[in-house]
């Protein structure tokens, strides 16, 4: 029986189709980086369909491309702490406190660093123009994503009312259900393929509504969905999920929604937030 994923694929490489083959040639000298991509991603650098990499890990006993990008990080060399062993930030159990805090505080800069590279100026405009034009603005995410969901929305409410956050997947659905042409979904997901999301995603564009992406995948799923696309910085690791580095270009991508938002709704958000501030300062010690 194979030890990982690799093993396996060198086991079953004869019985693979031509394209197969063409795959799995692909991963073995991409094995480092291929954890990284999506789907999509995988299917464009390597030169064959999404169907293909779908049939190919069912091949291989998994259930389908997340399990095998998970199977691809654990068979890849980890470090004593369980995250990949790729890069000088990596912590592992060796390391001081003062080690820690350095490598942690460079991989914060390096994902605000990547998310600033990447934020398209037209792209927060439109976003920016699709939020102040609806009349409810939907904070949706799953897992990790619905954390930043809520902190859009904690962020936002002290400027508007008008952005409504929902944790639960079957309310989030509901309330899609409903939208209208005037209603927004602005949804995060860092991989931008999760079941839960094109649920979402499927009735809101059915129903008319307005779709903005906060992802870190160009390519995927999702950004079909999408009206604008907003891209994060940091490759997370399928061994590294709900890593605070790539939160931190998300949070970046929310602040940069608000003040442009504030920029362009002026006097409303600067009476709105003097109102939230002094309601605020009631509760405070």
């Amino acid at each position: 029986m194979a030890a990982n994923i690799l093993e396996a694929m060198t086991e079953n490489y004869s019985s693979f189709t031509r394209q197969g083959k063409k795959l799995a040639d692909y991963i073995f000298e991409h094995a480092a980086d291929a954890q990284y991509l999506s789907i999509s991603a995988l299917a464009e650098n390597s030169g064959v369909s999404e169907a293909t990499i779908t049939r190919f890990c069912r091949q291989l006993g998994l259930s389908g491309y997340n399990d095998f990008k998970l199977a691809l990080a654990k068979a890849d060399h980890r470090t004593d702490l369980g995250d990949p062993f790729d890069s000088p930030e990596t912590i592992s159990s060796e390391d001081s406190l003062e080690s820690m805090f350095q490598k942690l505080h460079r991989l914060n800069v390096i994902s605000l660093n990547e998310t600033l590279e990447l934020l398209s100026p037209a792209s927060i405009s439109l976003a920016v123009s699709i939020l102040s034009d609806a009349d409810r603005v939907y904070c949706l995410g799953s897992g990790g994503s619905m954390v930043m969901a809520m902190e859009a929305w904690a962020r936002f409410s002290t400027a508007t009312s008008r952005f409504v956050h929902i944790a639960d997947a079957h309310m989030q659905v509901m309330a899609a259900s409903l939208c209208t042409q005037k209603d927004v979904i602005l949804y995060f997901s860092y991989s931008g393929s999760t079941k839960d999301m094109e649920d979402v995603m499927e009735i809101a564009r059915k129903q008319g509504a307005r779709i903005i992406l906060v992802t870190h995948f160009p390519r995927s799923k999702a950004a079909g969905y999408a009206d604008v696309v907003l891209l994060c910085g940091y490759n997370e690791s399928p061994l590294q999920s709900g890593s605070i580095a790539a939160k931190i270009g998300q949070l970046f991508i929310i602040e940069c929604l608000y003040y442009g938002f504030c920029q362009k709704n002026a006097r409303v958000c600067s009476e709105n937030r003097t109102a939230t501030v002094d309601a605020i300062t009631r509760k405070l010690l």
